[in-house]
């Protein structure tokens, strides 16, 4: 399964607006497997996903991709690098 970037930023609540994502794509700050992406950009399991909060980065791994999911349920699907 695939999905758009900035939806899958939503899912997994690694940041909580759809349109915060969105904005964090476009200023550049959102990068899949070393290059840039933009909010359209297709995540699928396996995909290495580097987000750029200030003065620090968080990288995680794609696990697993899915429309809905409970909260408690989030964490099976990225892991932390």
């Amino acid at each position: 399964m695939i999905m758009r970037l900035d939806k899958y930023l939503k899912v997994t609540r690694l940041i909580k607006r759809r349109t915060v994502a969105n904005d964090a794509c476009d200023a550049g700050r959102v990068s899949i497997n070393g290059k840039p992406a933009k909010a359209g950009t297709e995540v699928k399991v396996g995909d290495k996903i580097t987000i750029g909060f200030g003065n620090k980065d968080v990288s995680v791994e794609v696990l697993d991709v899915q429309e809905t999911v409970h909260k408690e349920d989030v964490s099976n699907l990225y892991r932390y690098i």
